[in-house]
């Protein structure tokens, strides 16, 4: 997507609440050794302590229909004005979700509070923006989606609700998102299925929590001993298997090169993401970087060919510690709170598929995997992953953060969609020209495999602790401050920038079954 230039936009913030505190079966399964894929009155400022605390209202925030994955067809011509838009929407929802987190003692005197202060005032602004979102695409000969108007309704939800991510509570639907991590193709998430072993209180706790008020609560967080084994197997690698991999070594932040932009979804906003991300690879990325400039922004990484960015939201660990950001949009202001931890270890490897050749990824392809809205969109396109050392290979978890035994560290696991239309590095929901592979491994719809970028993030983090349906010293995911800081939030970015013929070495490599870096 090309920088929007035509004004700076007020930030983008993504809508719904995070996904469910229950453990989804399936929904892991990724192992480094094995990476085989598939599947945002009071002051804020008073806002502090390391254990959850209780709202004194049941409302516990704001869930809003999703607009920018309705919108699959915007003509080239109107997506950086059409991003502006979708950034302006968004920073409604983070306007209103603040004045929901600091109106708790209006919302008990006034039971309409809510729907006449909060709720209808954001649906009239949200209309009106919409209203010009279908301007822009039919001013260009596009046709926008019939049903805009009925985006702008937003609604509120308990803190029954957000424990459930959207999903009922014992679904029959069943979590098959990731399968482990080494090379293979990962399933999108399609329930919420949850087992036994470890869970706090879920559906019980009526509190938001969290050191900023906005989560992790209990519920969150799983006793990993406690969970049973629901790593699936890999697809079998056939005869024209592109059996080898690729490793670039790009550090692990250790010199904290972070922003709060996303130019992928939001170019041109500054703090479109509304919370942090750490940057490896291409040093210079931020909100007005664009094609013309990629090149230009060095790398972190050893071969000086790969300029790719790697980014991803930071963790912090929420021990009443302040960050550099406690009082800067993105940071504190906005929810997200504690000390920001740098990974012990980052691994970055590209892997082949089980059933075909790749062919290179083109320059300048935009990939985001998972996704940071998971309790207004759904599981669908949740793609989280997260255990523990020694565990990997038994239990990986997308709805609960872990809690590791003495000597495990918290590990988390990205595998990227692997399938390409062919033709684009980005469409205008930022999914359609990228999937994953079926169970099987196989492209569908004419796509193409490419090599398939995992991730693995390890992390020292002392285990919290849950006494008596709180969480002390939680540790969370940055997220969207109406998110609630919900592990399944978690996500991944990645443009591929390459020079030297480095992406057509990657594919050769993995053809090959080569093992190179």
């Amino acid at each position: 997507m090309g920088r929007n230039t035509r004004k700076r936009r007020t930030p983008l913030a993504t809508k719904a609440i995070a996904a469910s505190a229950a453990l989804a079966l399936g929904g892991g399964g990724l192992i480094w050794a094995n990476f085989y894929a598939s599947a945002h009155e009071s002051n804020h400022q008073s806002w502090g302590g390391n254990q959850t605390k209780a709202a004194t209202a049941q409302v516990a925030t704001l869930s809003c229909p999703d607009v920018g994955q309705k919108l699959t067809n915007v003509p080239s011509s109107a997506r950086g004005e059409v991003a502006g838009e979708l950034a302006n929407l968004d920073r409604q929802i983070t306007d209103a979700y603040q004045r929901l987190a600091t109106t708790r003692d209006a919302q008990t005197r006034d039971a309409s509070f809510v729907q006449n202060s909060i709720l209808q005032p954001l649906q009239d602004r949200r209309k009106a923006i919409l209203d010009r979102i279908r301007l822009e695409i039919t001013r260009v000969g596009g046709t926008a989606p019939g049903d805009l108007d009925t985006l702008a309704t937003c609604t509120a939800q308990s803190a029954n609700q957000t424990t459930a991510g959207g999903q009922q509570q014992g679904g029959n639907g069943q979590q098959n998102n990731g399968q482990n991590a080494g090379g293979g193709q990962q399933q999108n998430n399609t329930g919420g299925q949850q087992q036994g072993g470890g869970q706090q209180g879920n559906g019980q706790q009526q509190n938001v929590g969290g050191q900023a008020g906005n989560g992790p609560v209990a519920a969150d967080f799983v006793d990993i001993t406690k969970v049973q084994p629901n790593v699936q197997a890999k697809p079998r690698a056939q005869g024209n298997a592109s059996t080898g991999t690729f490793t670039t070594r790009c550090g692990v932040n250790a010199n904290k090169n972070h922003n709060t932009d996303n130019v992928i979804v939001a170019p041109g906003v500054t703090n479109g993401a509304h919370h942090t991300h750490d940057y490896v690879g291409n040093q210079k990325i931020n909100a007005f970087s664009s094609n013309q400039t990629f090149l230009q922004g060095g790398t972190s990484c050893q071969n000086r060919s790969d300029l790719s960015s790697y980014y991803w939201p930071v963790v912090r660990v929420q021990d009443g510690s302040q960050e550099v950001d406690q009082n800067q949009d993105g940071g504190g202001k906005e929810g997200n709170v504690g000390k920001i931890l740098t990974p012990s270890q980052a691994q970055i490897k590209y892997v082949g598929s089980p059933k075909s050749k790749v062919v290179a990824m083109p320059q300048f392809l935009r990939i985001i995997t998972g996704d940071a809205k998971t309790t207004t969109n759904g599981l669908a396109n949740a793609n989280a992953h997260w255990s523990c050392t020694g565990f990997e290979n038994k239990v990986q978890l997308t709805t609960q953060y872990p809690i590791c035994p003495q000597g495990s560290q918290v590990v988390r696991t990205f595998a990227f969609q692997s399938c390409w239309d062919g033709q684009n590095i980005d469409s205008a929901n930022h999914r359609t020209h990228v999937a994953f592979a079926d169970a099987n491994g196989n492209c569908q719809n004419g796509f193409k495999a490419i090599p398939q970028l995992t991730m693995r993030l390890v992390y020292n983090i002392k285990p919290p602790v849950l006494q008596n349906g709180q969480v002390k010293n939680a540790y969370a995911v940055d997220g969207f401050p109406e998110q609630l800081h919900k592990p399944a939030t978690d996500h991944d970015d990645f443009i591929s920038i390459t020079k030297n013929g480095l992406a057509n070495r990657i594919a050769n490599c993995v053809n090959r079954g080569q093992n190179c870096s």
